[in-house]
């Protein structure tokens, strides 16, 4: 496995940005069909990680981590098409949640994944709901 990479902000170089974010659009808005602010304002966090895993100095898989209200947070996980099946959604979640410690992990997931977070311990809290027309549903980890 290749290995997480992570970084916040304002230590990443304008070309590794470009490409997590480039990611992360055509995952989330050209392959889902679905405009809405890619660049909510999280990114920019002090406390926000960005992690990622690189193949051939490309990243293919990402995903952010941020504390908010002394919640923490996991969101954002993508992977590059031509990239699934290899296990580095899984590799960056469980990187996540190990430098999470004990902390209760809150993550947004759209519907058709809560059985792949289960896996990592999330449960369900609650209802499904639409964001940007997408079902997801709010999970924790206790």
């Amino acid at each position: 496995m290749p290995p997480v990479r992570s970084a916040r902000l304002v230590e990443m170089d304008p070309l590794t940005l470009y490409r997590l974010l480039r990611l992360r659009v055509d995952v989330f808005v050209v392959e889902q069909a679905c405009a809405y602010p890619e660049l909510d304002g999280v990114d920019a966090e002090p406390g926000t990680e960005h992690l990622w895993v690189e193949v051939d100095g490309t990243p293919v898989a990402t995903l952010r981590t941020y504390e908010e209200g002394g919640v923490a947070h996991l969101g954002r996980v993508a992977t590059r098409a031509d990239h699934r099946g290899h296990g580095y959604a899984a590799l960056l979640v469980e990187e996540a949640l190990r430098r999470f410690g004990d902390r209760p992990v809150v993550i947004g997931a759209q519907t058709y994944l809560e059985g792949w977070y289960g896996r990592f311990g999330f449960v369900r809290d609650g209802e499904d709901y639409l964001e940007d027309g997408i079902p997801h549903l709010r999970m924790r980890r206790p």
